[in-house]
């Protein structure tokens, strides 16, 4: 044992500076060179070369199995090429289901103190109503001629006094239209304004339906007239979802479809939805999917996620991961993974708020399709639906992350969908309000190992720096490090050496 001690302290006695300085030097040199290949693979493949090896060859030797399942991407195709689009071009859309200025996003800033909406968002609103509720023969009748111009105006009470002003006129429909946004403060007050301006709008359709054709101002008013009748019969039918007669807002929903089938624009469909969950009418739900979800119209979050929780709901409630490890995956709960990672990859910010990993805020009057707007906006009216199937949670958190595995990254290009765009960080900032904080994707966290390489390359080149700088310093330093490492090997040969019989001790050191 003296005789190892000796030894070794003999090394260490003979180690110059200039050798320490070599190896942290050395040492620093390997690091960064892992570092930066580390970087460049992560960069061009959206994973780290370490951890890919890792999981795809050590993993195996030591028991572990990857359940990813393979993707089927000949159905894609066609989809991804119908809904080819500029990557730059981000469409901002009303939400389908926005809530009540006066009844809702009013009572939150009383309570809170907060603002629920944006300028930005508010400004397109005010564009909105300016488009569907005025046309140019509105000069012409004085109550008209009142309401183009608070449909202008930026200061809330100045647009419900005109409101009031153009009610004594006459029975206006879009005066109480404004009356029941901003002014009610109970949904159940909305609702009769609403039921009030049904009346006025119902009769300027009908008199307007009989002379659309006789000129393009009359046909102006008759679309001005038909937009006004669907905003109010729709509203109507939230009215009543929200008031717990859903029976009675499916009804209304589907008649308003009935009559005015080609005004898809308005996404009606999306109301439906909803309300057919909160009934649980699965198959009616399916029925409205099986129209919508077609690969020639354009997609959402409510459309893809609803599909996927359709399909969860088959398996959701026996769905175990450790069992799906051992077996494998059983058709339907492919097809129910399938589905989630299409709805994930659609939108990949609605799983966080479903899951209650980020928390929700009140949803903006616009919403960005893909964007964080439209991931509040479904999670606020459908997380409820998920919570109520069972295990659906479950399997969602089991498997929307093995998404961001299978689109190429950068994404240049789609896997399921064209390329997410890349405005929609801007967009949503100009959505959203100052005190949420906004869900940017694309945004890899780096690999583990790509940190440790980093953190590695930093200390040896603050060590190089280190011995280059202070070299004697640092070998009495180097010395006790080692010292001190080899401190437990020490002590246990002392042992051995204790126990064992010298001479079996001196062939052992001989051997």
């Amino acid at each position: 044992m003296f005789g190892t001690e000796s030894s070794l302290s003999m090394f260490l006695n003979t180690l110059t500076p200039k050798f320490y300085v070599a190896l942290t030097g050395t040492s620093s040199l390997i690091s960064g060179l892992i570092l930066i290949f580390e970087w460049w693979y992560f960069r061009k493949y959206g994973t780290s070369f370490i951890e890919q090896v890792s999981v795809s060859h050590l993993r195996p030797l030591l028991g572990g199995v990857d359940n990813s399942s393979p993707t089927n991407s000949n159905s894609s195709n066609g989809d991804a090429d119908s809904n080819r689009q500029s990557v730059s071009e981000c469409k901002v859309w009303r939400n389908p289901l926005n809530l009540f200025r006066g009844a809702e996003y009013n009572r939150y800033t009383w309570v809170t103190g907060r603002e629920p909406l944006t300028y930005y968002d508010m400004n397109l609103s005010a564009q909105d109503h300016q488009t569907f509720f005025t046309c140019d023969s509105d000069h012409l009748r004085p109550a008209d001629a009142i309401m183009q111009k608070a449909w202008r105006e930026r200061n809330p009470q100045a647009r419900i006094s005109a409101a009031h002003e153009s009610l004594e006129l006459e029975d206006c429909a879009t005066a109480s239209i404004l009356l029941a946004e901003e002014e009610a403060t109970t949904i159940v007050e909305a609702e009769k304004l609403f039921k009030q301006a049904l009346k006025a709008g119902e009769g300027c359709y009908r008199r307007s339906q009989q002379l659309q054709h006789h000129g393009a101002q009359y046909e102006a008013q008759h679309r001005r007239d038909t937009n006004v009748l669907v905003y109010i019969k729709r509203r109507l039918a939230m009215c009543s979802r929200k008031l717990g007669r859903t029976r009675e807002a499916v009804k209304m929903l589907r008649d308003l479809m009935k009559e005015f089938p080609l005004l898809s624009m308005f996404n009606i469909h999306e109301n439906l939805l909803e309300s057919l969950l909160e009934l649980q009418n699965y198959a009616d739900v399916q029925a409205v999917l099986a129209k919508y979800d077609d690969i020639s119209l354009p997609k959402s979050a409510t459309i893809c996620y609803t599909a996927a929780l359709l399909k969860a709901r088959a398996v959701s409630d026996k769905f175990s991961p450790e069992a799906a490890s051992r077996r494998g995956l059983s058709t339907a709960e492919m097809n129910a993974v399938e589905a989630i990672h299409r709805a994930v990859e659609f939108n990949p910010h609605v799983p966080k708020y479903l899951l209650e990993m980020k928390s929700l805020i009140l949803p903006p009057e616009h919403i960005l399709k893909r964007g964080d707007s439209e991931a509040i906006a479904y999670a606020f009216f459908h997380l409820q639906h998920w919570k109520r199937v069972e295990g659906a949670l479950n399997l969602l958190h089991c498997t929307w992350e093995g998404t961001f595995r299978m689109i190429p990254y950068p994404l240049e290009k789609g896997h399921l969908f064209y390329p997410y765009p890349i405005c929609t960080e801007t967009a949503d900032r100009e959505l959203l309000p100052m005190f949420h904080e906004v869900s940017v994707y694309p945004k890899k966290e780096l690999p583990f190992f790509i940190l440790f390489t980093a953190g590695l390359c930093s200390f040896t080149a603050m060590l190089a720096l280190l011995t280059h700088q202070f070299p004697e310093l640092m070998g009495v330093f180097a010395k006790a490090f080692l010292s001190t490492l080899f401190a437990p090997l020490n002590f246990i040969m002392e042992k051995v050496e204790s126990i064992l019989p010298s001479s079996l001790w001196h062939q052992l050191t001989r051997i």
